[in-house]
């Protein structure tokens, strides 16, 4: 009998379908945008808040518990009490809990923001993730529309300030009531045509991809895409289709105007409505805000479930490549709208809210089209190397190393395999080190130490073809005292960030609060 073990079979490293990791380039890319992004909102009178990743999942509202395991859409877990809990689906239903919790405490109108992931229970696809970074804005207890359209000039603020250009965006409004209205007006009003009303706002949904006659179809009998597959439609007739595609086609809203209030006549909540768009845009223009930022647009559906009044969404309109070569609109990076009934759950009494949300890596995604991201340099640290491993020389170079950082330098010293010295160089190179530290016995000896300017002595080393020209060039290499380590240090990295300014590579200007307002096109 062989009692040998069987040898353990290695663990597999795997990462969680739906999920990535995050590299050292996309954080500082995220850290850099949160930052613009967060000072607009200061700017505003924002205040941050932070809640935790997992809320109670009857806190989520859309996802109440009904079955064993309530994982539809979320993802849940039972705690020791026996009540479900989940990771957050949005940021927006744990800050009604928080407001409904603090009632009492916090200060009406309570406006803040919160950046943070939320998680997605659902089927992962190309671009798609089931963790991803949201950042939120909202005010609660601000019943009028002002509120919206301030919502609606920070958006636009927001994308100016991450250095999206006016003419490669636009933030569309509409409402809601609006929609209820017309909706009232064809004869779907009332709780037995719930679902059909449902049926003919995704339809609407649809019309950026089908365009007009795919959304004709699919507000009538139906549609059949290129594969065969069959839509059924909401079953409308032509005049009730003919005043949908009117009121979506809207193109220029001051023109519409009072053709959409005949339309929406006699509905109470269209009627309220068409008034609510009519003050945004009247407020938006008199801030500065023309058209070509925020504009009505009567196409816009969003949280058929969640929204109560003006909904609105910011829409790049620049072109971009997809996976299959094609130019296409970007599209929407984020939005919102009021969602009156939130809070109200949890407090039996009306409290108003309104916000909105911007996908983190979506923008992201924007912003690298641009080149807009990655502008603000990061240099990578200066290298001390070591050539001897006794505590005296250890202790010398772990001075050196402290004195950079004093300085504000990026400084690291060699934690590997010191004995092989030509590795340290090669890590450097790897690394992108812009400079070597180096100090032997002899160097020691005569209190110096050898600078090496990596940067220019990697453009040198294409230039000199022979060793012996090497050795006469002593390429981007000097002799320094200890005492003048940190300024000579500090004088290489300032020739080599002009050697960058020269090549094209400069930065960012910052945002200037001042010019939020300008409505001067080439700012």
């Amino acid at each position: 009998m062989n009692d040998k073990q069987k040898k353990p079979q290695k663990l597999k490293a795997r990462l969680p379908r739906g999920f990535v990791d995050r590299t050292a380039g996309d954080i500082r890319a995220v850290n850099e945008m949160t930052a613009k992004i967060r000072e607009v909102y200061e700017h505003y009178g924002f205040d941050p808040l932070e809640t935790p990743l997992f809320e109670y999942t009857d806190a989520l509202g859309k996802f109440l518990p009904d079955s064993d395991r309530p994982n539809e859409g979320v993802f849940s877990l039972q705690d020791d009490d026996e009540q479900w809990m989940s990771l957050r689906y949005d940021l927006t239903a744990p800050l009604a809990r928080h407001v409904a919790e603090n009632f009492n405490e916090i200060q009406l109108p309570y406006r803040t923001y919160r950046a943070g992931y939320v998680f997605r229970n659902e089927k992962p696809g190309p671009g798609r993730f089931r963790q991803f970074m949201q950042f939120d804005a909202d005010t609660v207890g601000a019943p009028g529309v002002q509120a919206d359209a301030e919502m609606c000039m920070m958006m636009a603020d927001t994308l100016e300030a991450l250095g999206i250009k006016r003419g490669d965006y636009v933030i569309r409004v509409n409402n809601r009531k609006v929609l209820d209205g017309v909706l009232e007006a064809i004869g779907l009003g009332g709780d037995d045509k719930a679902g059909q009303r449902l049926n003919v706002l995704r339809a609407i949904d649809k019309l950026d991809k089908f365009g007009p006659e795919g959304v004709a179809l699919l507000l009538g009998p139906g549609r059949k895409d290129e594969s065969g597959d069959f839509t059924k439609g909401a079953g409308l007739d032509k005049e009730q289709i003919d005043k949908v595609l009117f009121f979506v086609g809207i193109t220029d809203y001051a023109e519409s105007a009072l053709r959409l209030a005949e339309l929406v006549a006699g509905t109470a909540r269209g009627g309220e409505g068409v008034e609510e768009l009519n003050f945004i845009g009247a407020l938006v223009t008199s801030a500065g805000y023309g058209p070509d930022r925020i504009k009505i647009d009567p196409s816009v559906v969003r949280g058929l479930e969640y929204y109560t009044g003006p909904v609105y969404e910011a829409e790049l309109t620049f072109d971009v490549t997809n996976e299959k070569g094609e130019k296409v609109v970007f599209g929407s990076v984020g939005g919102g709208g009021r969602y009156d009934g939130l809070v109200s759950r949890f407090m039996g009494q009306p409290v108003p809210a309104t916000g909105f949300s911007i996908g983190v890596s979506r923008l992201m995604t924007a912003l690298k089209n641009l080149g807009k991201l990655g502008a603000s340099e990061v240099i990578e640290p200066v290298l001390v190397t070591v050539m001897d491993g006794d505590v005296e020389a250890m202790g010398r170079y772990q001075k050196m190393t402290q004195e950079l950082r004093a300085a504000g330098i990026r400084a690291e010293m060699f934690q590997g395999n010191w004995k092989k010295f030509g590795n340290q160089l090669k890590y450097a190179d790897r690394r992108g080190c812009p400079v070597a530290i180096i100090q032997g016995g002899d160097e020691r000896a005569t209190g110096v130490v050898q600078i090496k300017d990596l940067i220019e002595g990697k453009r040198l080393s294409g230039e000199i073809e022979d060793n012996a020209s090497w050795r006469e060039a002593r390429v981007a290499q000097e002799t320094a005292p200890e005492a003048d380590l940190v300024a000579k240090v500090r004088e290489i990295l300032a020739a080599q960030a002009e050697d960058r300014k020269r090549a094209g590579s400069g930065f960012e200007t910052p945002y200037d609060p001042a010019q939020a307002g300008d409505t001067d096109d080439d700012v």
